[in-house]
């Protein structure tokens, strides 16, 4: 009989739109085989207001049972952002504040940590995805001595609150999705005692058996962009990226285009340069991506990023931020990409990919080696499977 596990997640969903979320899902899916699963989640569909959108309170998705529970606040994003000025970088408030601080953020969902409480013998194991939401944080300490976390954790602020050095000690064990997250939960907590994988987690790579790489190209009379792929947010470092693009265009005298796919949340600028495709199926994100002189990932707040190791794979370099330790550490140890941390560094980075071919070839096998040695989903698989069994046998 298989082992029956609990996963624990913001929003869950064909429709969901977010990194952690399609990484939750891909997970889930490819451990059903070994493990009979149930998905706890909420109604919503968007992390912005967290409203209610999904009606059923139970429904299977890919063959996985998944539970909803209704949020009993939406978000409102103006208090939201007002109150966490009082909270987020001050030292002086306190611990009611946090706690205000977690309802308002959402999603409030206390009828999923009821659930929870009263039905934690029903599950060998709960599994608990990204650190922050009231989800994990309220469920988790219900369940601690079962509890798995896929913290998804990297040097922001938030993990700097209280709640956090007393949440990371909780779990009966970690699955970190790379080397740099481990090192810094490790550092910034304290904690390597407790069970964990070696940082090699992260997500299997898929793509579609059939890619047209000049499909877009033709389409669209484009032969030389470099693309993004993901939510198009501040958070990620798209208006930086913006800025540095057009000041780049005013520079360089070359015919690259930016091409952005993702829903976006901030203002794009209008440009005869910059290309935006909105929200794409996932052949168009392929065909697209795989016809890009390289990726750019901007972000400076990544605990894996899907999207680069997809590029990888279809052999396009990367170009990636390097405030940020995850993808600098893609980029060191596949010698995949390459990595900016100023806007000259990216003027440098892009001119050496654009006029060096032969090298660009080779940084994306390179890449795609580094993804097939580390990222297929039978080693994500065999590596989480290792943590459960230790966490249900102890």
């Amino acid at each position: 009989m298989k082992r029956k596990l609990a996963f624990v997640v913001q929003r869950y969903g064909l429709e969901v739109n977010g990194g952690a979320e399609l990484l939750s899902r891909q997970l889930v899916e490819h451990l059903t085989d070994r493990y009979d699963i149930e998905v706890l989640t909420t109604k919503a569909i968007e992390y912005t207001t967290w409203k209610n959108e999904y009606t059923a309170d139970e429904e299977v998705i890919n063959g996985v049972k998944v539970k909803r529970f209704g949020v009993e606040k939406p978000r409102d994003l103006n208090k939201f952002g007002k109150f966490s000025g009082k909270v987020i970088g001050n030292p002086a408030h306190t611990m009611e504040q946090e706690e205000e601080w977690f309802d308002l953020q959402g999603p409030l969902v206390p009828e999923l940590i009821q659930y929870i409480e009263d039905h934690a013998d029903d599950y060998e194991a709960f599994i608990f995805m990204t650190y922050l939401y009231y989800t994990t944080v309220k469920g988790l300490p219900k369940v601690k001595d079962k509890a798995i976390l896929i913290s998804t954790a990297h040097d922001e602020p938030p993990i700097y609150l209280k709640t956090f050095e007393k949440l990371f000690q909780m779990p009966k064990a970690f699955f970190y999705l790379t080397v740099e997250e481990k090192k810094f939960v490790e550092r910034k907590f304290n904690n390597a005692h407790i069970i964990n994988n070696d940082g090699l987690g992260g997500s299997g790579v898929e793509v579609p058996e059939h890619i047209d790489s000049e499909k877009f190209k033709k389409e669209r009379n484009i032969p030389n962009y470099m693309v993004y792929a993901g939510r198009i947010d501040e958070a990620k470092g798209c208006k930086e990226l913006f800025d540095y693009f057009l000041r780049y265009k005013q520079e360089n005298q070359n015919d690259l285009k930016l091409v952005m796919m993702g829903k976006p949340v901030i203002h794009i600028p209008k440009s005869e340069d910059i290309i935006s495709l909105g929200f794409v199926s996932e052949q168009e994100k392929f065909d697209v991506m795989s016809g890009a002189k390289f990726l750019i990932m901007p972000s400076p707040f990544e605990s894996l990023s899907i999207v680069v190791l997809e590029a990888m794979t279809l052999s396009v370099p990367v170009l990636v931020n390097g405030r940020c330790d995850v993808l600098k550490g893609h980029c060191v140890r596949s010698n995949g990409g390459l990595y900016y941390k100023s806007y000259y560094e990216f003027e440098g980075c892009t001119n050496y990919i654009l006029e060096h071919e032969c090298t660009a070839e080779i940084m994306g096998k390179n890449g795609q080696a580094y993804v097939q040695d580390n990222y297929t989903w039978d080693k994500i698989v065999n590596r989480f499977s290792d943590i459960v069994e230790q966490v249900c046998e102890k």
